[in-house]
Protein backbone atom coordinates (compact mmCIF):
# COMPACT_ATOMS: atom_id res chain seq x y z
CA UNK A 1 0.00 0.00 0.00
CA UNK A 2 1.38 3.76 -0.92
CA UNK A 3 2.15 5.55 2.59
CA UNK A 4 0.70 8.54 3.29
CA UNK A 5 2.06 11.69 2.69
CA UNK A 6 2.29 14.47 4.85
CA UNK A 7 3.82 18.57 3.59
CA UNK A 8 4.67 20.33 6.95
CA UNK A 9 5.93 23.77 6.61
CA UNK A 10 8.93 25.24 8.62
CA UNK A 11 10.33 22.04 9.73
CA UNK A 12 13.58 22.31 10.16
CA UNK A 13 13.72 22.95 13.84
CA UNK A 14 11.60 23.27 16.80
CA UNK A 15 8.32 21.87 16.59
CA UNK A 16 7.91 21.33 13.37
CA UNK A 17 10.93 19.06 13.02
CA UNK A 18 9.71 16.82 16.18
CA UNK A 19 6.23 16.45 14.46
CA UNK A 20 8.39 15.56 11.71
CA UNK A 21 9.86 12.86 13.79
CA UNK A 22 6.71 11.83 15.20
CA UNK A 23 4.79 11.39 12.12
CA UNK A 24 7.54 9.69 10.55
CA UNK A 25 7.82 6.63 13.43
CA UNK A 26 3.94 6.73 12.30
CA UNK A 27 5.10 5.47 9.05
CA UNK A 28 3.68 8.32 7.07
CA UNK A 29 5.94 10.02 4.30
CA UNK A 30 7.52 13.37 4.79
CA UNK A 31 7.63 16.36 3.33
CA UNK A 32 9.75 18.83 4.71
CA UNK A 33 9.98 22.63 4.01
CA UNK A 34 12.33 25.58 5.24
CA UNK A 35 13.80 28.63 3.93
CA UNK A 36 17.03 29.92 5.63
CA UNK A 37 17.32 26.98 7.65
CA UNK A 38 18.81 24.81 4.45
CA UNK A 39 21.39 22.88 6.99
CA UNK A 40 19.07 21.37 9.41
CA UNK A 41 16.39 20.71 7.03
CA UNK A 42 18.74 18.49 5.27
CA UNK A 43 20.46 17.04 8.25
CA UNK A 44 16.37 15.86 9.50
CA UNK A 45 16.09 14.54 5.96
CA UNK A 46 19.07 12.55 6.12
CA UNK A 47 18.12 11.26 9.57
CA UNK A 48 14.82 10.18 8.03
CA UNK A 49 16.12 8.45 5.39
CA UNK A 50 18.53 6.68 7.01
CA UNK A 51 15.95 5.51 9.08
CA UNK A 52 13.70 4.52 6.31
CA UNK A 53 14.66 4.73 2.61
CA UNK A 54 13.14 7.09 0.16
CA UNK A 55 10.86 8.53 3.01
CA UNK A 56 11.09 12.40 2.97
CA UNK A 57 11.88 14.95 0.50
CA UNK A 58 13.38 18.21 1.20
CA UNK A 59 11.79 21.43 -0.66
CA UNK A 60 13.27 25.31 -0.32
CA UNK A 61 11.59 28.34 -0.22
CA UNK A 62 9.63 31.33 1.09
CA UNK A 63 6.31 31.39 1.73
CA UNK A 64 6.13 34.86 2.54
CA UNK A 65 7.29 35.77 -1.44
CA UNK A 66 3.43 34.86 -3.22
CA UNK A 67 5.09 34.40 -5.88
CA UNK A 68 6.56 31.02 -5.10
CA UNK A 69 3.46 29.66 -3.36
CA UNK A 70 2.06 28.09 -6.41
CA UNK A 71 5.28 26.12 -7.32
CA UNK A 72 6.02 25.25 -3.69
CA UNK A 73 2.68 23.50 -3.57
CA UNK A 74 3.51 21.55 -6.76
CA UNK A 75 6.86 20.26 -5.42
CA UNK A 76 4.95 19.38 -2.02
CA UNK A 77 2.54 16.65 -3.94
CA UNK A 78 4.93 16.09 -6.80
CA UNK A 79 7.25 14.99 -4.14
CA UNK A 80 5.65 11.29 -3.97
CA UNK A 81 3.08 11.76 -6.51
CA UNK A 82 0.34 12.52 -3.71
CA UNK A 83 -0.61 14.30 -0.71
CA UNK A 84 -3.15 13.48 2.33
CA UNK A 85 -2.15 15.89 5.30
CA UNK A 86 -1.12 19.40 5.09
CA UNK A 87 0.73 20.79 8.15
CA UNK A 88 0.76 24.69 8.23
CA UNK A 89 3.48 25.03 10.73
CA UNK A 90 6.15 28.34 9.69
CA UNK A 91 4.87 31.19 11.05
CA UNK A 92 7.14 34.40 12.25
CA UNK A 93 6.74 35.93 16.08
CA UNK A 94 8.07 39.00 17.76
CA UNK A 95 6.77 42.08 18.75
CA UNK A 96 5.85 45.11 16.89
CA UNK A 97 4.93 47.85 19.28
CA UNK A 98 2.65 50.42 18.31
CA UNK A 99 4.96 53.17 16.69
CA UNK A 100 7.32 50.46 15.52
CA UNK A 101 5.19 48.47 12.92
CA UNK A 102 6.43 48.53 9.63
CA UNK A 103 5.24 47.25 6.33
CA UNK A 104 8.17 44.78 6.47
CA UNK A 105 6.75 43.38 9.45
CA UNK A 106 3.16 43.43 8.49
CA UNK A 107 4.27 41.41 5.67
CA UNK A 108 6.36 39.16 7.01
CA UNK A 109 3.80 38.00 9.78
CA UNK A 110 0.62 38.62 7.84
CA UNK A 111 2.78 36.54 5.30
CA UNK A 112 3.74 33.52 7.18
CA UNK A 113 1.02 33.47 9.19
CA UNK A 114 -2.43 34.07 6.89
CA UNK A 115 -1.33 34.26 3.71
CA UNK A 116 0.49 31.20 3.03
CA UNK A 117 -1.59 28.54 4.91
CA UNK A 118 -4.42 29.89 2.90
CA UNK A 119 -3.11 29.80 -0.79
CA UNK A 120 -1.17 26.78 -0.15
CA UNK A 121 -4.77 24.97 1.50
CA UNK A 122 -6.13 26.86 -1.76
CA UNK A 123 -3.44 25.28 -4.37
CA UNK A 124 -3.46 21.62 -2.71
CA UNK A 125 -6.69 21.42 -2.02
CA UNK A 126 -7.58 19.19 -4.96
CA UNK A 127 -4.87 16.75 -4.20
CA UNK A 128 -5.65 16.48 -0.71
CA UNK A 129 -9.31 15.87 -1.76
CA UNK A 130 -8.75 12.96 -3.73
CA UNK A 131 -7.22 11.39 -0.15
CA UNK A 132 -10.14 12.75 1.65
CA UNK A 133 -7.21 14.89 3.40
CA UNK A 134 -6.78 16.60 6.17
CA UNK A 135 -5.47 20.13 6.53
CA UNK A 136 -4.02 21.23 10.25
CA UNK A 137 -3.04 24.80 10.97
CA UNK A 138 -0.83 25.55 14.22
CA UNK A 139 -2.90 28.82 15.14
CA UNK A 140 -2.21 30.42 18.98
CA UNK A 141 -3.67 30.97 22.21
CA UNK A 142 -2.75 34.38 21.62
CA UNK A 143 -5.27 34.19 18.98
CA UNK A 144 -8.17 34.44 21.58
CA UNK A 145 -6.31 36.12 24.18
CA UNK A 146 -3.96 38.74 22.05
CA UNK A 147 -0.59 39.11 23.81
CA UNK A 148 0.64 43.46 24.55
CA UNK A 149 2.77 44.76 22.00
CA UNK A 150 2.24 41.97 19.47
CA UNK A 151 -0.58 43.27 17.60
CA UNK A 152 -0.02 41.87 14.35
CA UNK A 153 1.47 38.54 15.52
CA UNK A 154 -2.21 38.42 17.73
CA UNK A 155 -4.04 40.00 14.13
CA UNK A 156 -2.67 37.39 11.85
CA UNK A 157 -3.45 34.08 14.20
CA UNK A 158 -6.65 35.46 14.71
CA UNK A 159 -6.95 35.57 11.11
CA UNK A 160 -6.08 32.23 10.88
CA UNK A 161 -8.81 30.50 13.11
CA UNK A 162 -11.38 32.51 11.18
CA UNK A 163 -9.97 30.75 8.21
CA UNK A 164 -9.66 27.21 9.92
CA UNK A 165 -13.20 27.31 10.51
CA UNK A 166 -14.50 29.07 7.42
CA UNK A 167 -12.41 25.90 4.74
CA UNK A 168 -13.73 23.59 7.55
CA UNK A 169 -17.00 24.21 6.04
CA UNK A 170 -15.75 25.02 2.46
CA UNK A 171 -13.84 21.71 1.84
CA UNK A 172 -16.27 19.61 3.52
CA UNK A 173 -16.72 16.76 3.06
CA UNK A 174 -13.61 15.86 1.35
CA UNK A 175 -10.98 17.60 3.51
CA UNK A 176 -11.30 18.19 7.39
CA UNK A 177 -9.64 21.42 8.53
CA UNK A 178 -8.65 21.48 11.97
CA UNK A 179 -6.09 23.60 14.36
CA UNK A 180 -3.56 23.26 16.99
CA UNK A 181 -3.31 26.40 19.58
CA UNK A 182 -0.42 25.81 21.38
CA UNK A 183 0.78 27.60 24.70
CA UNK A 184 3.91 27.88 26.25
CA UNK A 185 5.63 24.92 24.55
CA UNK A 186 9.17 26.06 24.11
CA UNK A 187 10.50 29.62 25.36
CA UNK A 188 10.54 31.75 22.76
CA UNK A 189 14.05 31.67 20.55
CA UNK A 190 14.27 35.74 21.73
CA UNK A 191 15.47 35.37 25.14
CA UNK A 192 13.24 35.24 28.02
CA UNK A 193 14.54 36.39 31.98
CA UNK A 194 14.21 34.18 34.49
CA UNK A 195 11.26 37.06 35.66
CA UNK A 196 9.16 36.47 32.35
CA UNK A 197 9.52 33.11 32.44
CA UNK A 198 8.52 32.04 36.13
CA UNK A 199 5.39 34.83 34.86
CA UNK A 200 4.12 32.36 32.52
CA UNK A 201 4.53 29.52 34.76
CA UNK A 202 2.13 30.97 37.06
CA UNK A 203 -0.48 31.82 34.67
CA UNK A 204 -0.66 27.91 33.76
CA UNK A 205 -2.53 25.41 35.74
CA UNK A 206 -0.76 22.85 35.35
CA UNK A 207 2.08 24.49 36.56
CA UNK A 208 4.78 23.40 33.64
CA UNK A 209 6.13 23.83 29.89
CA UNK A 210 4.52 21.82 27.35
CA UNK A 211 6.69 19.90 25.28
CA UNK A 212 7.07 19.52 21.11
CA UNK A 213 5.98 15.85 21.74
CA UNK A 214 2.52 16.87 23.11
CA UNK A 215 1.90 19.27 19.97
CA UNK A 216 3.11 15.76 17.83
CA UNK A 217 0.51 13.92 19.40
CA UNK A 218 -2.08 16.53 18.89
CA UNK A 219 -1.64 16.29 15.37
CA UNK A 220 -1.60 12.40 15.17
CA UNK A 221 -4.77 12.88 16.91
CA UNK A 222 -6.23 15.13 14.39
CA UNK A 223 -4.90 13.38 11.58
CA UNK A 224 -7.34 10.08 12.48
CA UNK A 225 -9.93 11.79 14.35
CA UNK A 226 -12.40 11.35 11.29
CA UNK A 227 -15.30 13.31 12.80
CA UNK A 228 -13.15 16.41 14.10
CA UNK A 229 -13.96 19.12 11.49
CA UNK A 230 -13.94 22.90 12.35
CA UNK A 231 -11.95 22.76 15.50
CA UNK A 232 -9.42 24.38 17.88
CA UNK A 233 -7.60 22.04 19.70
CA UNK A 234 -5.66 23.72 22.82
CA UNK A 235 -2.50 22.03 23.82
CA UNK A 236 -1.47 24.98 26.60
CA UNK A 237 -1.63 23.31 30.06
CA UNK A 238 -5.14 24.89 30.99
CA UNK A 239 -3.47 28.52 30.44
CA UNK A 240 -6.66 29.27 28.22
CA UNK A 241 -9.60 28.66 30.47
CA UNK A 242 -7.43 30.62 33.18
CA UNK A 243 -9.49 34.23 33.39
CA UNK A 244 -7.91 37.19 31.79
CA UNK A 245 -7.15 39.41 34.94
CA UNK A 246 -5.23 36.15 36.32
CA UNK A 247 -3.43 35.80 32.76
Amino acid sequence: MTKKVVFITGSAKRIGAHTARYLHNLNYNLVLHCNRSVDEAQALMIELNNKRENSARLIIGDLCDFQTLQELADKAWQAFGRLDVLINNASSFYPTAVGQITLDSWQDLMGSNVQAPLFLSQYLAPQLALQKGVIINMVDIHAQRPLKQHTVYSMAKAALVTMTQSLAQELAPDIRVNGVAPGAILWPEQTLDQQNKDLVLQQIPAQKLGTPQDIAQAIGYLIDAQYVNGQILAVDGGRSVVSSSKA
